[in-house]
């Protein structure tokens, strides 16, 4: 055993997997074509969420013009 690495089991059920990051502009070659469509999806599901809040706030806006209208 002397000299062997031991993994531990625990702490590979615990160890958090790395959170999914783009950064716009940086360089591609080195990422696989795996991680590029996690990326895109991630992006993907990031624009649907942007979308549906400013269709929210539009909707307030407009609410809030309308109430205060002045004729």
């Amino acid at each position: 055993m002397r000299g062997e690495i031991m993994s531990d089991p625990f702490f590979e059920k615990t160890r958090k997997k790395k959170k999914a990051v783009h950064d716009i502009g940086e360089d591609l070659s080195a990422i696989s074509i795996d991680e590029l469509n996690e990326r895109i999806l991630l992006l993907k599901n990031e624009i649907l969420r942007l979308e549906e809040e400013k269709s929210k706030k539009s909707a307030v806006k407009s609410a809030a013009n309308t109430l205060f209208k002045t004729r």
